[in-house]
């Protein structure tokens, strides 16, 4: 298809293709019923994060936004704080209103205290109290005076001395008194002394009733002075009970706080005594706003790229507080699933799987639709710290999960309660149909891009380029490529290229140096793989012709790089039964798909010669100068050619390399790789020369799959190299043999000088011999 530059019509934004993944996102974005949430299936760098968030914009924006919450002092037990719901938006204004009420406060406070009314009722009740002493020690006083004894008070202290001439006596004059008179004042003194003390008895009575009385005045005067300023809040959320009912649980705390902070005398440093009080009222008092929402923004979009317990359930902070642990309700901190809260939530699900915890604790919300904060480290006894156990939030949440296609099957087979909470399938597909609508989507995402890292435009030359480059990534003639992340990246480093030869348009010629740069950087494996080859320190011949070896093609991935390189397949063939014995797997390099693959040889061999006697033989395959694990069937075709021409004693064209999967009846089957295969192959005969004879041998069903270097292609059209495509394994035969493989005629016979005649004959002679030798 060829597209002109002014059919490039931009879009809006949708991604290219993916008609069944936009369907199914449609469906289960839509669908508000329980257990309907969304696992986005598919390949990265496929755009599914870019199409999911493009849909969930669209749909967010039509839905209401979501409440917000706080969490609140809990006055009655501090350990289990409060959680406030309020309407969306509303959550800043509150704590505004609570910072401003607490401002007022500070005003007004110690200002009340020191107010000359309050000052003479605190004066008359300490005045009366020592009133009340005074009046006892006059008593006391007297009844000393009347005896002739001082009572004395100094420094806090009362003592009593004895009076003589009006004039209380020293102690130098008290010890000349004889024995029996100082006996009698000690017995007198004892006396008042003893008065004194059941006088004063109900002294600490008095004070405890004078400082209880102060209290009650102080909490009168700060009720009378907090109570106008908490009406005003209570007048304004009149309508919010909860709002109203935590209101009047923080007055009353509130009085009792400001008594406690503001009831003494302020100390020296005025301002460190304000700053601390500012913020014990904050930390006491100010709402801890969890979720804050914008009523004009809709339903909340939260991806969260590290799915842990705490960035997903939020967290419980801690600080040191001499020496002690400690925490409160301000220092709770929300996660991915509070901010998500009444709308969506994208995550990997192959990280959340990682992280120890997180997916039961997230489908324990996600069924009882209630998002509790816990340390699941608490359960396993992990933390003995002391903590907080914050009241449970309502969840209203949609996820979407974005995995790979073996985690979603893997959580069907073993995880019952996924199949319950993810009923939604968004399927990715890998590639995308090439009609005109896909190819404009493609071409107005390019220029997108183009412009905006800064480029004026693209050619449609490049755009043509760049077409054809995501037709290689998806190995397809008539299918775009779904990892548009890749042809971004092309785009990218062109852009590199085109600004180092100071142009700002986008040329063919960029895209090139691009992706010769790439190969460059990643090719030093496959260069020498080649170099080896050429070198003969790994076998491959290039021309002329050897019995039972086979070029086969194979592909190798070193990190994000696959490239192709022929692999020497031999075979041997002798008398005997122990059947084909696949050398790979007795050394256990072969793995399963590959061990099938040689295993169908014998189906083959029984199936096309065996028919009359009982299929015996006895040989070897492998894959020389192979030190690594084995996979795949793609070289059956190219074992079954080595076999055959082992069998028969004819050679093989060593010019020609082959891949294909065979089944039991000669059929050829589809491989993959088929690209970079035949370019490894190519790459080996440029390097060695092109003679016009050498080619590949491929599956008739990969044409489709064909999307080749340029070079190649130039090499086929001028007969330097050739591509042949088979549909059986006769087919296949002749190419390499060649020689005519024979058709069975009506009488059970292949012709002669066949290779299927001289196979039969070969395989009777060896059943002849063997069984033979069974006779004797």
């Amino acid at each position: 298809m060829l597209v002109e530059a002014d059919e490039f019509v931009s879009n809006d934004g949708a991604l290219i293709g993916q008609e069944r993944a936009k369907k199914a996102l449609n469906f289960g974005l839509g669908i508000e019923a329980k257990g309907y949430n969304l696992y986005v299936m598919g390949e990265q760098a496929t755009g599914r994060f870019t199409l999911v968030q493009d849909y969930i914009n669209k749909i967010a924006k039509t839905k209401v936004s979501p409440d917000d919450y706080c969490y609140l002092n809990n006055f009655d037990d501090e350990r289990q704080p409060v959680a406030l719901k309020l309407a969306s938006g509303h959550s800043t204004s509150f704590v505004k209103d609570v910072e401003n009420l607490l401002d007022e406060i500070l005003d007004t406070f110690p200002a009340v205290f020191e107010n000359p009314s309050f000052q003479r009722k605190k004066a008359a009740l300490v005045r009366a109290n020592e009133q009340r002493y005074d009046l006892a020690i006059d008593e006391v006083e007297s009844y000393a005076l009347e005896r002739d004894i001082s009572l004395i008070e100094e420094n806090g202290s009362i003592s009593f001395s004895p009076i003589i001439d009006g004039e209380p006596i020293s102690d130098k004059e008290f010890a000349s008194f004889d024995e029996a008179k100082r006996q009698s004042y000690y017995q007198l003194i004892d006396n008042l002394e003893t008065r004194l003390n059941e006088a004063l008895i109900e002294v600490p009575m008095w004070q405890r009733e004078t400082a209880e009385k102060i209290r009650n005045l102080k909490k009168s005067s700060a009720e009378q002075a907090i109570k106008p300023l908490v009406k005003q809040l209570e007048h304004k959320y009149r309508d919010d009970i909860a709002v109203l009912q935590y209101l009047k649980q923080m007055n009353t705390h509130l009085i009792d706080t400001v008594i406690e902070l503001m009831g003494d005398e302020p100390s020296k440093d005025e301002k460190a005594d304000e700053y601390d009080k500012k913020s014990v009222l904050t930390e006491t008092y100010v709402p801890n706003v969890l979720i804050k929402n914008i009523p004009q923004n809709g339903a909340p979009i939260v991806y969260e790229a590290n799915p842990n317990h705490q960035n997903l359930f939020g967290k419980i902070e801690y600080t040191s507080v001499q020496g002690s642990v400690y925490t409160n309700y301000r220092m709770i901190v929300s996660g991915a699933l509070h901010r998500a809260n009444g709308g969506y939530l994208l995550l990997d699900a192959d990280k959340l799987l990682e992280q120890p915890y997180v997916w039961e604790s997230l489908k324990l919300a996600l069924k009882s639709k209630q998002l509790k904060m816990e340390l699941p480290q608490q359960e396993v006894g992990m933390s003995n710290s002391i903590t907080q156990t914050p009241q449970s939030i309502p969840l209203k949440v949609k996820v979407v999960l974005m995995g790979s296609r073996e985690l979603y099957y893997a959580l069907q087979d073993y995880d019952e309660e996924f199949k319950e909470l993810v009923r939604v399938l968004v399927d990715f597909d890998t590639e995308i149909d090439f009609n005109q609508a896909n190819v404009n989507s493609f071409v107005a995402a390019a220029k997108k891009h183009s412009i905006q890292i800064g480029l004026e435009s693209i050619t449609q030359s490049a755009l043509k380029r760049l077409v054809e480059y995501s037709f290689r990534l998806a190995e397809h003639q008539s299918k775009l490529s779904a990892r548009v992340a890749d042809v971004i990246e092309l785009i990218n480093e062109a852009h590199y290229f085109a600004s180092q030869s100071f142009s700002n348009l986008l040329d063919t010629q960029h895209i090139e140096a691009a992706l010769e740069a790439k190969r460059n950087r990643t090719g030093r494996a496959s260069e020498s793989l080649v170099q080896e080859i050429s070198e003969g320190h790994v076998l491959i011949d290039t021309d002329e012709f050897a019995v039972g070896k086979v070029n086969g093609l194979t592909v190798l991935e070193v990190g994000d790089t696959a490239f192709g390189t022929p692999a020497r397949i031999t075979s041997t063939v002798y008398a005997g039964a122990s059947g084909v014995v696949d050398i790979e797997r007795e050394v256990e390099l072969g793995q399963s798909i590959h061990s099938k693959g040689v295993m169908l040889l014998t189906g083959y061999l029984g199936n096309k010669y065996a028919q009359s006697f009982p299929l015996t033989v006895s040989a070897n395959i492998a894959l020389e100068q192979s030190y690594g694990y084995i996979d795949g069937d793609s070289a059956s075709l190219g074992e079954l050619i080595a076999l055959i021409s082992a069998l028969t004693d004819i050679p093989v064209d060593q010019g020609i390399a082959i891949t294909g999967s065979i089944n039991q009846y000669g059929e050829v089957q589809a491989v993959g790789g088929v690209n970079e295969k035949i370019e490894g192959f190519f790459s080996l005969c440029y390097l060695r020369g092109l003679n016009g004879n050498q080619g590949v041998i491929i599956p008739r069903s990969n044409k489709l799959n064909l999307v080749l270097d340029k070079t190649i292609i130039d090499a086929v059209a001028k007969g330097d190299f050739n591509i042949f495509a088979v549909s059986n394994v006769d087919e296949a035969i002749e190419i390499l043999m060649k020689q005519e493989a024979g058709e069975l005629s009506s009488r059970g016979r292949y012709p002669k000088r066949s290779v299927h005649y001289h196979a039969v004959n070969r395989l009777y002679n060896i059943a002849n011999i063997v069984n033979g030798s069974d006779e004797e």
